[in-house]
């Protein structure tokens, strides 16, 4: 998954987004800590959630209903891709610019 958004501070900042299972689509973006911990959502779509453990390493969330739940994996930041985090168990990232 991939997902391309601007924005910080805890409020939700209006952003585009792009994950391998939705494809392209606009999207909000929301800093849930100053570690970098972000989240991102979608009227009509899965939302993400990073919450950082140590510098440029995350754990993946997926936020549904009945709670959050974990994704496979760590999602280390890209060296390539700047805001782009890649996930170390999956060929999926998320991308937050």
């Amino acid at each position: 998954m991939v997902c391309v958004a601007t924005g910080g501070g805890a409020d939700a900042r209006e952003a585009r987004c792009f994950t391998t299972r939705d494809g392209s689509f606009p999207c909000d973006f929301r800093m849930t800590d100053p570690d970098g911990s972000f989240q991102i959502s979608a009227l009509g779509k899965t939302t993400y959630i990073l919450i950082m453990s140590e510098k440029d390493v995350a754990f993946g969330f997926i936020g549904l209903d009945t709670g959050n739940t974990a994704l496979p994996g760590r999602y280390l930041r890209s060296t390539t891709e700047p805001g782009c985090w890649e996930n170390d168990a999956t060929p999926t990232k998320i991308c937050a610019q």
